[in-house]
C-alpha cells in the first residue's frame, strides 16, 4: 500500500496539484487527505478510482500493473493470422482474494445460523417453564 500511495503522492505533485486539491476533488477535510497519502487511513476505492480519473491516468498506472499478452495463431485458408489479447496480472490475485472473501462470509453465516438455532432453543425452554 505504501508503494501505492507514494506513485499517488508522486503523480499528484508532477500534475501541478496540492493537497488542497486532491481534499476538495474527493470531498474530504485537507487533514483528512494527508492522512490518505501518509497511510494514517484507509483510501476507499471510490476515492482510488477519483483519484486516478482527476490524475487522468489508468488505475494500472497508479498500482503499478502490466499488462501480460497471450498471442494466440490461427491458420486460415488465405494465410496465417497472429493477434494477441491482453490480460491483467492481477485476474489470478483477484479471484484468490474472491475466494478467500466468499470463504470468509459462508463461515460468519454458518457461525449465524448456528446462534439462531441456540437462541431458538433457548427461547423454546423459556417458553416451555
Amino acid at each position: 500500500m505504501e508503494e501505492i500511495l507514494n506513485r499517488i503522492k508522486e503523480t499528484r505533485k508532477k500534475k501541478g496539484l496540492s493537497l488542497e486539491n486532491m481534499a476538495d476533488v474527493l470531498g474530504m477535510s485537507d487533514s483528512n487527505y494527508r492522512k490518505i497519502e501518509k497511510n494514517q487511513t484507509r483510501l476507499s476505492l471510490k476515492d482510488f478510482l477519483k483519484i486516478a480519473d482527476e490524475f487522468k491516468v489508468s488505475v494500472n498506472d497508479l498500482l503499478d500493473i502490466q499488462p501480460q499478452r497471450e498471442y494466440h495463431q490461427q491458420n486460415m485458408d488465405k494465410g496465417t493470422f497472429i493477434g494477441h489479447q491482453e490480460f491483467d496480472n492481477y485476474y489470478q490475485e483477484n479471484k484468490e482474494i474472491t475466494y478467500k472473501y466468499i470463504n470468509s462470509l459462508e463461515e460468519r453465516v454458518k457461525f449465524l445460523q448456528e446462534e439462531v438455532l441456540q437462541m431458538h432453543s433457548q427461547l423454546s425452554n423459556k417458553v416451555t417453564e
